[in-house]
C-alpha cells in the first residue's frame, strides 16, 4: 500500500501543478507585500500634494483593489474557474446594490466629494443650517464638530445636493457691520472716522480697502454697510475690536448712534369729531329733569 500511494502522490504532483503553486506563492509572498508598500508610498506623496483625507481614500481604494486582484490570481493558479466565481459575485453585488442603494448612493457622493474637494478636516462650513468644523471625511459621511462641541454625521448624498458655504477656503474673509448715525451727521466725517477705524486696527487689512456703503434711510438714522477685511486666523479677535473701535470713535467725534424712537400722543377728552353725549331725559326751561315724563318727542301738557 505504500507503493501504492507513493505513486499517486507523484500523479498528484505533476510539474505544472508545481508551477503554478509556485506562482502562486509567489504571488502572495511578493505581489501581495508589494501592493502594500505601494499604497504607503502613494500614501505619502498624495498627502504631501494634497489633504490627508483624500489620501487616506486612495490609499484604501489601492488596498483593496490589489488584495482582491492578487486573490484572483492565486484562485486561477490554483486550477479554480473564476467565471462561476464572477458571476456569484455579480448576482451577489446586484442584490447588495438594491438592498442598499443608500449607502451606494452616499459611496459614489463620496467619491465625487473627493474628486472635487469643496473642503478638508479641519475647515469651517456650513451645510443646510448646520455649521462646525470638519474633523473627518469617510466614504460613506463627513463627521462634524459644532461650535458647541456636538458631534454631527452629515451623508456624503446631503453635502452632494445641499448648498455647501466653506468659511476657510480662502486666506481672507470679510467682516460685516450693520450700523447707524442720526440724520444730523456729517456723512463725509463719518466716513472718515470709519476709515481711521480700519486703519488703526493692526490685524485689519487695508487691501482690500475696507467698504463703507450707503445702504438706506431708516425711521431714525442713515444706515451704512461697513465691511474690513481680516485674515481667517484673526477674524474673531477682529470682529470684537472693530467693533468696540468704532464705538469709541463715534463717542470721540460726537456722532450719535440712534435708537429707535416712538411718539405718543395722549389726550384724556374724547376726539374732536365726537359728538357730546345726550341726555335720554326731558329737560325743563329752568334746567330741571321731568322724571314723571318720558322722553316722547311732546311737550307735556
Amino acid at each position: 500500500m505504500t507503493a501504492v500511494s507513493l505513486t499517486d502522490l507523484s500523479d498528484l504532483i505533476t510539474p505544472a501543478r508545481l508551477e503554478a503553486a509556485l506562482r502562486a506563492s509567489f504571488l502572495v509572498l511578493v505581489a501581495l507585500p508589494l501592493a502594500l508598500v505601494a499604497e504607503r508610498v502613494v500614501r505619502r506623496w498624495m498627502v504631501r500634494k494634497f489633504s490627508a483625507q483624500r489620501a487616506l481614500v486612495v490609499s484604501k481604494m489601492i488596498r483593496y483593489t490589489g488584495v482582491s486582484l492578487v486573490v484572483l490570481l492565486v484562485f486561477r493558479e490554483l486550477g479554480f474557474s473564476l467565471a462561476p466565481l464572477l458571476g456569484a459575485a455579480g448576482i451577489v453585488g446586484v442584490a447588495l446594490a438594491f438592498a442598499s442603494q443608500t449607502s451606494v448612493s452616499n459611496i459614489i457622493s463620496g467619491l465625487f466629494l473627493i474628486a472635487e474637494n469643496p473642503f478638508s478636516v479641519g475647515d469651517l462650513i456650513e451645510v443646510d443650517g448646520t455649521q462646525g468644523i470638519v474633523i473627518s471625511i469617510d466614504t460613506l459621511s463627513v463627521k462634524l464638530r459644532t461650535l458647541d462641541n456636538r458631534y454631527v454625521r452629515l451623508p456624503n448624498e446631503m453635502l452632494i445636493k445641499a448648498a455647501l458655504i466653506n468659511f476657510n477656503k480662502f486666506p481672507i474673509r470679510r467682516i460685516d457691520i450693520h450700523l447707524g448715525v442720526a440724520y444730523r451727521s456729517d456723512l463725509r466725517e463719518v466716513r472718515r472716522v470709519l476709515t481711521e477705524v480700519a486703519a488703526r486696527n493692526r490685524i485689519c487689512l487695508m487691501e482690500p480697502k475696507p467698504l463703507i456703503v450707503i445702504t438706506g434711510f431708516g425711521d431714525s438714522a442713515i444706515q451704512f454697510h461697513y465691511g474690513v477685511w481680516v485674515t481667517q486666523a484673526n477674524f474673531m479677535e477682529l470682529k470684537n475690536s472693530i467693533q468696540e473701535g468704532i464705538k469709541k470713535a463715534f463717542d470721540a467725534a460726537g456722532i450719535e448712534m440712534p435708537f429707535p424712537q416712538r411718539v405718543v400722543n395722549w389726550s384724556s377728552g374724547p376726539p374732536a369729531s365726537e359728538p357730546a353725549p345726550r341726555s335720554e331725559e326731558p329737560v325743563h326751561a329752568d334746567g330741571a329733569h321731568d322724571e314723571t315724563t318720558p322722553d316722547r318727542g311732546v311737550a307735556p301738557r
